[in-house]
């Protein structure tokens, strides 16, 4: 017997990454690997990725992406994300992670490296003797304990420099605007404008993203205000600290010493710095221990794991969902689910869908329900491939106004999900669902005015027709004829001789078959739907 070939999902590896990284991911891939700096390299083979693992040096941009149509998530094994077009990602709907804990550490001991070396001259004493001297005057330095160490950015590295530095005697002030005060006095830190922390600090150390605020944020007027005797370090992000005023106030004796592991622009391999006895450079060594790459690699490894597995990751930089606890986890699905059979019902296009979630499961952070819902309502309807990475995007191109909101339990359910919205003819559509039972059965609680209670599979049929005998029996027979089971069905009546059926059904009906169900049920002003299409008269 011929058994089916098994398609691998491609995972492409571009750069050099820690073995564990490829352990991690399993046997579930078709790991593949190329020069992410070579552009031809890198455009042929992402053509058939569905997800790509780089570090810093492979530019990912939207060249990147209209070459892989089949990329679903992009993966930096490491911190920054400079090498990554974000907005380009969200538009083509591809997933963007990273690993923003695992070089931490390292990190943080780098910059407290440069903060000895630059105390001490480790780094020009060691060249000196290797030349066969033997200088102990030239090179004499200055103790850390009792000076006071500048922290720009007290984020998770700045902390940890902070900590560390404490250990050797020092006294610890930080410049951090989103800070809490709380929080930095619980370690240690005193928080000062920035203008008084330049004034006051003996060491300075950066530890701040590059964004459009920081870039130049030491400048000339910032050096101007400092100790002569204070030494800088930055092992953050080039850029932060302006490399050619630095090095003018470090030739003219306004910075006594300057330790650098990252520039303006890298690879940088010719500077003025470089000349200048008083300052240590390393070439961006902050993520270059084994213990950060390893950890970077199981990081992302998981992640493109859980993405490929059509999980949702919410810490990815480019979604707007947030923490989802195994309690919201099942609605997920079912939002989506909720999603496609709203689009069914209400045809194209859709002038609005509101979202509304109630009861206890709205005491949980639920707002990747929207995208989840979003997602399903525009899979038939953009030429766009859609995920919950573009689809709000989506909504918005398509001018769809998305509102989302929470409330208590209806009285009859402890926890539902509706979706409503209006039709191109303006009238209102809506549909509800709830998630049941230990195993977690979707089913539909509600369409339009109407109660119902069925399970929500893949294949469903709706009927609206009058309230009369004989008119359930004819739609049974035309889908006996067509072949098509009816699996369940619900039906729910109104006090204004109207009915609706909601059944399962196991097999896609034809479009042939819906139109003969409206000819059947027509005359009565019927209309009928099935998920994907929709045919209406009357």
């Amino acid at each position: 017997m011929n058994r089916p070939v098994v398609t691998l999902p491609v995972v492409l590896i571009a750069e050099e990454l820690s073995p564990a990284t490829v352990v991690a991911l399993g046997p579930d891939f078709d790991v593949r690997r190329c020069d992410g700096t070579d552009r031809a390299a890198l455009l042929a083979a992402v053509a058939d990725a569905d997800a790509l693992l780089v570090r810093s040096a492979t530019r990912v941009d939207a060249e990147v992406f209209a070459a892989a149509p089949r990329l679903r998530v992009v993966a930096r094994a490491g911190v920054g994300l400079d090498n990554v077009d974000i907005p380009a990602a969200t538009d083509a709907g591809v997933l963007v992670v990273n690993a923003p804990t695992s070089n931490v550490v390292t990190a943080a001991e780098l910059a407290c490296g440069l903060l000895i070396s630059t105390a001490r001259n480790i780094p020009q004493a060691t060249a000196s003797l290797k030349r066969g001297e033997w200088d102990r005057s030239r090179y004499s330095g200055v103790e850390l304990a009792d000076k006071t160490l500048g922290i720009l950015g007290l984020g998770r590295i700045g902390l940890l420099v902070a900590e560390r530095m404490a250990a050797f005697g020092m006294r610890v002030v930080a410049h951090d605007p989103y800070a809490q005060e709380e929080r930095a006095a619980r370690a240690g830190v005193r928080l000062l404008p920035l203008g008084e922390l330049l004034e006051t600090a003996d060491f300075i150390s950066v530890h701040l993203p590059r964004t459009p605020e920081t870039t130049g944020l030491i400048g000339e007027a910032e050096l101007a205000l400092v100790k002569p005797s204070v030494r800088i370090v930055n092992a953050a992000r080039g850029g932060i600290v302006d490399e050619e005023a630095l090095a003018a106030a470090l030739k003219d004796g306004r910075v006594a010493a300057a330790g650098l592991d990252v520039f303006a622009v890298e690879p940088c391999t010719d500077s003025p710095l470089f000349v200048l006895d008083n300052v240590v450079v390393t070439p961006h060594l902050g993520a270059s221990t084994a213990e950060a790459q390893e950890k970077a690699g199981l990081a992302v490894a998981a992640s493109v794991r859980r993405v490929l597995a059509g999980e949702l990751v919410p810490e990815a930089v480019n979604t707007q969902a947030g923490p989802v606890t195994p309690e919201v986890y099942p609605y997920l699905a079912l939002a989506e689910k909720l999603g496609r059979v709203f689009a069914g019902l209400a045809g194209h296009p859709v002038g609005s869908l509101a979202i509304e979630v109630a009861g206890d499961i709205a005491r949980h952070d639920v707002s990747a329900l929207e995208l989840f819902a979003l997602k399903g309502m525009l899979a038939d309807v953009s030429g766009t491939p859609v995920s919950v990475v573009n689809a709000p995007l989506l909504a918005a191109r398509h001018d769809i106004a998305v509102d989302f909101t929470t409330g208590p339990a209806c009285p009859d359910r402890r926890d539902s999900l509706t979706l409503r919205g209006t039709r191109s003819d303006g009238t209102p559509v809506s549909v509800a669902g709830a998630v049941s039972g230990r195993r977690h059965v979707h089913r539909i609680v509600g369409v339009d005015d109407f109660e119902v209670d069925v399970e929500l599979t893949d294949r469903m049929l709706f009927l609206w027709y009058a309230d009369a005998p004989g008119a359930i029996g004819g739609a049974g027979r035309i889908l006996g004829e067509g072949g098509i089971n009816i699996a369940a069905m619900e039906i729910a009546r109104s006090d204004a001789g109207e009915a609706m059926a909601a059944m399962t059904v196991d097999s896609e009906v034809p479009g042939p078959v819906l139109r003969s169900l409206v000819d059947e049920l027509g005359e009565l002003g019927a209309r009928a739907v099935h998920i994907g299409s929709s045919i209406s008269k009357g």
